[in-house]
């Protein structure tokens, strides 16, 4: 698992490891200073610097994202999920979360 590094202004003590899977290719999670993964890529990347522009742009972009918490079916609890300006999910909840205020609050918190 390889690391990009994260503009600590942004995410105080945060940091993003960016690591390849056999079927989903290259993905991020953002991970808090306790060690808990806070935030994960929606979808993954077809090569590591790919996937670390991608992490770039969102967190220099982030603002400009709108948070959605949702209830699925095949989720038991409360997720949230970032979508870019033009609609695409690009981060998603490393949990899921038993109250829907609980998954709000953290959404929230995650796009300062």
């Amino acid at each position: 698992m390889a690391r990009a590094r994260v503009d600590r202004r942004a995410a105080p003590g945060a940091r993003c490891h960016i690591g390849a899977s056999a079927h989903s290719g290259y993905g991020w999670r953002l991970v808090a200073p306790n060690g808990r993964v806070v935030a994960v890529s929606a979808h993954g990347y077809p090569d590591f610097g790919a996937c670390r522009s991608a992490f770039e742009d969102l967190r220099v972009h982030h603002a400009a994202h709108v948070g959605a918490v949702q209830h699925g079916p095949d989720v038991h609890g409360w997720v949230w999920q970032l979508r870019s300006p033009g609609g695409e999910a690009v981060a998603v909840s490393a949990r899921p979360y038993e109250r829907y205020s609980t998954c709000w609050r953290r959404c929230r918190r995650g796009r300062g």
